[in-house]
């Protein structure tokens, strides 16, 4: 089972390198997020002329997921429940893949960061608030004992390697202790950075800014994540960025994030 994540940065900006890349990967899963469109608007042909289920949450201009599924599946969330919210940040399904079943969910984490400090407080606590809320989401849905597959922008390095010059995000709410302390939350939930099982000491870069040729001396930032349960953990074969799509014309700033699991027949 082939698992990506995406931010694409507009998904109509996108479309044909997108499409390209996934007829030469084949994802059997594919989280997008930061489509900036409403659902009326979203390119569904062409997804679904390459054999593609697909769910939207759209926004007009900002924010957005998205989930492509080669498998029927049901739309179990449209955004987090009990967060009044009108950016569109959440979207999860319970799916079918490989004889397993399982919810995965499209993540789109708030940024947090502003020019002005007192905007900057009211984004923080947005997003630490968020970051609780989906927590109490998820600690809820273990409770019906299938597993979890996440995979989104999730806005944060969590260690030194995750940033090209951490000296230059030492009071960024991209990384900060109390947004880091998040992530350690959901793995504490039993949810494993499916990157940092096998790559425990690489840099991931997942993120590159448009300005200063950031991509040419990899100035990168590693905030996209696919985040996956124990049963997932122990077959997991690969986990990679794909910086393909970063190399196109007219890129996303992300490029793609890839998890191979390995079929379990038990």
């Amino acid at each position: 089972m082939k698992i990506a994540t995406f931010n694409v940065n507009s998904i109509r900006a996108r479309i044909v390198s997108l499409c390209k890349w996934i007829k030469n990967n084949n994802p059997d899963l594919l989280f997008l997020q930061e489509i900036k469109c409403e659902q009326d608007n979203f390119p569904f042909f062409e997804f679904e002329s390459l054999g593609y289920n697909v769910a939207v949450l759209g926004q007009k201009s900002y924010n957005g997921v998205a989930i492509l599924s080669k498998s029927n599946f049901e739309i179990t969330e449209r955004n987090l429940p009990n967060f009044n919210d009108d950016a569109m940040r959440y979207l999860e399904i319970l799916v079918t893949i490989k004889n397993q079943t399982f919810y995965a969910a499209s993540v789109y984490v708030p940024n947090g960061c502003a020019p002005d400090a007192n905007i900057q407080k009211e984004k923080l606590n947005y997003k630490l608030e968020w970051f609780n809320t989906l927590y109490c989401h998820l600690k809820q849905l273990q409770k019906r004992n299938l597993p979890i597959i996440i995979g989104g922008d999730f806005n944060i390095m969590m260690r030194e390697i995750d940033v090209f010059d951490s000296s230059l995000f030492q009071n960024s709410p991209l990384y900060i202790k109390p947004v880091q302390d998040k992530i350690i939350t959901l793995q504490n939930l039993g949810l494993y950075d499916a990157f940092r099982i096998l790559h425990p000491n690489d840099e991931g870069f997942t993120f590159w800014d448009y300005t200063a040729n950031s991509f040419v001396t990899n100035s990168g930032l590693r905030i996209d994540y696919i985040f996956i349960s124990a049963k997932f953990a122990e077959n997991l074969k690969t986990c990679y960025p794909d910086k393909t799509l970063r190399m196109t014309d007219k890129p996303s700033d992300h490029t793609v994030l890839v998890a191979e699991i390995e079929d379990n027949d038990d």
